[in-house]
């Protein structure tokens, strides 16, 4: 079976290898550790968010810069190409592990979202009981969204759960409000499509692959600001298209349910939905989180199924706020 991580760690080397070039500041922690700033205390830049991304996909999805139209002006966007959607887009990409350390000094406490393929060996996510998967690394690699860099106490917390040596743990730092940041959000659009699939109970295991494109959100001020336009700009102008082997009549039935517009939270900006539920993620809609156009085509029988519309002109308004 293949591994992510080893997958994952390729790309990552590639990065160190160029990280002057990237914006990237590269240095080990006493503990051997790994650490790769993308933004927290350097610029990063546009190609480093590109391969943050593919990292986090492990390898297995391609991420391309593009163009997207908004509201008479034009938009940086990414497209993304996924060829085993079940590993790359759930195995690894997907943000399920709210990395908490308390006792820190001289916080008191880190928090970053973790995603990539360090989750598969950690597995301390209920989704992986779904996934049948697991990796036989002896290295990690996590890719954490947050604002400061962690310590070596942190990291060796990390590389305990994922059960391997500190020193072979590889960690990829970037906050929601940095070039680098912007970028990965706007790639994960099929993941947020495949997820919601889940959450409505589609059969994901019938993915055979993904494309989706999605604009790069602006870099906002805060990282509040930017967690409000990264979430709009796949809501809102995110697309994605999936191939399945599947019944027609189980897609038809499910698919009205896949676009955000099928969520009671639809049309409010993010930032505000955020502040209205008190900053509680878990309080918002779940049906809330997906892209804004999806289209589903069985290969079994050769019909497609399209829901949902981008909202350019909102993403406009949302941008320049």
């Amino acid at each position: 079976m293949l591994s992510l991580n080893e997958r994952a760690l390729a790309i990552l080397r590639h990065m160190i290898g160029e990280s002057e070039a990237l914006g990237l500041e590269v240095r080990r922690l006493d503990n051997g550790t790994t650490l790769v700033d993308a933004g927290v205390n350097v610029p990063g830049s546009l190609e480093a968010g590109r391969l943050f991304a593919e990292v986090c996909l492990a390898g297995l999805g391609k991420v391309r810069f593009c163009e997207t139209g908004i509201g008479g002006s034009s938009f940086p966007a990414v497209s993304v190409t996924v060829g085993r959607p079940l590993l790359a887009c759930m195995a690894s990409q997907y943000a399920g592990w709210a990395v908490k350390v308390d006792g820190v000094k001289p916080s008191g406490a880190y928090f970053a979202m973790g995603s990539g393929p360090a989750r598969a060996l950690f597995l301390g996510e209920p989704l992986f009981s779904k996934l049948e998967y697991r990796d036989r690394s002896e290295s990690a690699v996590l890719a954490l969204e947050g604002r400061s860099l962690p310590s070596e106490e942190v990291a060796a917390w990390i590389a305990g759960k994922c059960r391997i040596d500190s020193s072979r743990l590889y960690l990829l730092v970037a906050p929601t409000a940095s070039l680098a940041g912007s970028v990965q959000i706007a790639a994960r659009v099929v993941e947020t499509g495949l997820h919601k699939m889940l959450e409505v109970g589609f059969d994901i295991g019938s993915v055979i692959s993904g494309f989706g494109t999605c604009p790069v959100a602006p870099v906002a001020g805060d990282d509040l600001r930017a967690i409000g336009r990264t979430n709009d700009a796949v809501l809102y102008g995110g697309k994605a298209w999936y191939t399945v082997r599947g019944d027609d009549r189980s897609i038809e039935g499910l698919v009205k349910k896949m676009p955000s517009s099928a969520s009671s939270d639809y049309g409010t900006p993010f930032y505000e939905l955020f502040q209205r539920y008190g900053g509680d993620f878990y309080k918002i809609d779940p049906m809330l989180f997906s892209p804004a156009e999806v289209c589903i085509n069985n290969v079994a029988t050769g019909r497609s199924f399209q829901v949902g519309r981008a909202k350019l002109d909102i993403i406009g308004r949302m941008f320049a706020e």
